[in-house]
């Protein structure tokens, strides 16, 4: 990723619109399902944020975060996590069957395409069996912005092609379903008339919002959030999530 675009997180998880949503809908996934031991483990940690939640939510686990980026690194140190290793998704180094949550957020963008079979690999390798993967990526080629030229996203995701890429790695899906999905009208107008026909730059959309808008976004967010534990899922959006478990052993 853009190791300028740290920064911009770092300012901006705490109060911005898009976190506070995702966050909701991150709990409400991991909740039911994470073990009350072991390693949880959060590939693509990036600043750290959400790894010290996860450490204070679930103080029985150990937290052990990777990144490659030294700059995420950085600030991950900031917030005073004890376990962060510079490391490649794609080469984990972690002992077979020794995780039993693994978490990865919008970390498979940055993988060339076709690269996103060896991270699952790798997932299916080092968690123990009927360990949890919670999984979420940017989704459809056809949403890219200039965000996404900015945070050098290399690839998008669909549910057709991903989920079947997981199955192929070991891993039983038990929930899926795109997010960010009520904005997409506005989304759609912003990346396919509005930036074209301005000349935008790429950019990173991390930008500060008058309060009363944040606020509005905030909601719509926590709307889909509701929508989303309460059983319900989305056919498109502009994330897709994915909740998965490790099956047995490959043979």
């Amino acid at each position: 990723m853009n190791p300028a675009e740290f920064a911009n997180i770092a300012a901006a998880e705490e109060s911005f619109w898009w976190f506070q949503g995702m966050n909701r809908m991150l709990w409400d996934f991991l909740d039911p399902h994470h073990p009350s031991s072991g390693i949880a483990l959060e590939v693509g940690c990036g600043t750290g944020g959400i790894s010290a939640l996860l450490r204070d939510r679930y103080p029985e686990s150990e937290v052990v975060s990777i990144d490659l980026s030294p700059e995420g690194l950085r600030y991950a140190r900031g917030h005073g996590l004890d376990s962060l290793t510079q490391a490649d998704m794609r080469q984990l180094p972690f002992r077979s069957a020794s995780v039993q949550t693994l978490l990865t957020l919008d970390a498979i963008v940055h993988l060339e395409p076709g690269e996103e079979s060896a991270a699952f690999d790798e997932f299916a390798r080092v968690l123990a069996t009927g360990g949890l993967l919670l999984l979420r990526a940017s989704a459809f080629r056809w949403l890219r912005s200039r965000h996404s030229a900015f945070v050098q996203e290399r690839q998008r995701f669909r549910a057709g092609t991903l989920l079947p890429a997981l199955e192929r790695s070991g891993f039983e899906i038990l929930r899926h379903t795109y997010a960010n999905s009520l904005l997409l009208p506005v989304s759609l107008f912003k990346f396919r008339i509005w930036e074209p026909l301005s000349g935008a730059q790429p950019e990173s959309g991390l930008q500060l919002l008058p309060s009363p808008l944040n606020a509005i976004l905030r909601s719509v967010l926590m709307v889909e959030a509701a929508w989303i534990r309460h059983g319900g899922r989305f056919p498109v959006g502009q994330s897709l999530w994915v909740v998965a478990r490790r099956k047995g052993l490959l043979q």
